[in-house]
């Protein structure tokens, strides 16, 4: 278990992921943000749905992912419904 597995929503599986595109610790997912992040990791895995770009927001902001603002989820949700159109 790493750095990043330290921080909420992330376990082990997406801190592999992370490591894998070049990511490896919390200053470098906050540099690069939750959408590019989960776009490099979309790159690698194309199951990854929305639950996981979530779940990188929150892992930026420190908060679980449920506890992100309605306004931070609808953005994430219409950048998800873009990238899959």
């Amino acid at each position: 278990m790493g750095e990043l597995s330290k921080l909420p929503n992330i376990g082990n599986v997406v801190e592999e992921q992370l490591n894998h595109v070049g990511i490896n610790n919390e200053e470098q997912l906050k540099e690069i943000g939750s959408k590019a992040a989960w776009l490099k990791i979309r790159a690698i895995d194309s199951s990854a749905c929305i639950n996981r770009l979530l779940a990188l927001e929150g892992a930026i902001q420190g908060i679980r992912w449920f506890g992100l603002t309605d306004e931070k989820k609808k953005e994430l949700k219409e950048f998800y419904k873009e990238v899959n159109a």
